[in-house]
């Protein structure tokens, strides 16, 4: 395991579970968001975020946070990754966390990627831009899209791991070891 991408609905905790997978196997581990949220919450260029994780995925050794479909499963992370660990919790699981998350993010007026700050609008509006619809409405559709790649042929040179609970999590890191050699295989 040299060549991780983490995936799993906005709020599912892929980000904490991608940085503890970085601990364990010595790489650097990758946000998408941070690359493709410039300041104000600008889109980064397609074009430019597609070369720039193209550059990333070339190393010997990373772990990728992230489900931008044109990088990920259409792009460099899927055609160099060597594993997928897939967070995928229940979608009540998922709202809980990420209305909690949303709402000390923006009590705090924490700063994410590039000075960015959760507007206070993701509270209460249901625009197309609030990150909790968006775990809401995406739920479903990433579920189908990786039950669909775990058993794709061409993905068939690719461990997958689906995680469904913490505890599942939290038990496969317990296993393991620097690059990758877990005891215990995923669904």
């Amino acid at each position: 395991m040299w060549r991780v991408s983490v995936v799993g609905n906005s709020g599912s905790g892929k980000s904490s579970l991608a940085r503890r997978v970085a601990v364990i196997l010595d790489s650097p581990c990758i946000e998408l968001d941070a690359i493709h949220h410039l300041t104000g919450w600008q889109a980064i260029d397609p074009a430019e975020f597609e070369a720039r994780v193209d550059a990333i995925t070339r190393a010997e050794s990373w772990v990728i946070d992230g489900n931008y479909r044109t990088v990920v499963v259409d792009g460099p992370v899927w055609a160099r990754a060597d594993t997928i660990v897939w967070l995928d919790l229940p979608r009540s699981t998922v709202m809980r966390q990420v209305v909690r998350r949303t709402l000390r993010r923006t009590v705090r007026r924490e700063r994410l990627w590039n000075g960015n700050r959760e507007p206070l609008t993701n509270l209460w509006v249901w625009h197309p831009y609030s990150i909790i619809r968006w775990a809401w409405t995406q739920h479903y559709k990433y579920e189908d899209l990786y039950c669909q790649a775990m058993t794709s042929p061409a993905l068939g040179h690719i461990k997958f791991i689906r995680l469904r609970s913490h505890a599942a999590a939290d038990e496969w890191l317990e296993n393991l070891t620097p690059h990758g050699h877990d005891n215990q295989h995923g669904e």
